[in-house]
């Protein structure tokens, strides 16, 4: 009987093993997937002008230095999913896209990356709260 305690014990550890060791697989493959991350150039891009005309605004209001719509408008983007390439903290600021019928700030975002806030070294869209980004070019 302790045969068997033993046996049903290593059979568990075992399927335990072989979930964690799936989990790690798909955990390198999606930090590692150039689809989904921007580093070394791997973000799509997507030109200014085929960018919806809300966000084309944004960035006129960028490069002007606002007036902006939202207080967060701005504000210091983390980058915690990191998407973005790696930089220090305070490198991102985040920029709202009006969404039309939205009744909040909706999903759309601009994050521009620089030393200088009105000359941004390089700016992304995301047009589903930071899931995915794709880098503007002009």
């Amino acid at each position: 009987m302790a045969q068997t305690g033993r046996s049903v014990m290593v059979g568990a550890l075992r399927k335990l093993a072989l979930s964690v060791s799936t989990v790690a697989a798909a955990t390198v493959f999606v930090l590692a997937s150039p689809a989904l991350a921007c580093e070394n150039g791997g973000a799509r891009k997507v030109a200014l002008a085929e960018l919806p005309a809300e966000a084309r605004q944004v960035q006129q209001l960028i490069k002007a230095g606002g007036p902006f719509a939202h207080d967060k408008d701005g504000s210091v983007f983390g980058n915690r999913e990191r998407l973005l390439p790696r930089e220090r903290r305070g490198y991102y600021r985040e920029y709202t896209v009006r969404t039309p019928g939205a009744r909040d700030r909706g999903a759309r975002r601009i994050v521009c990356g620089g030393e200088r806030p009105q000359a941004p070294e390089a700016c992304y869209y995301t047009d589903n709260h930071y899931a995915s980004f794709r880098h503007i070019v002009p």
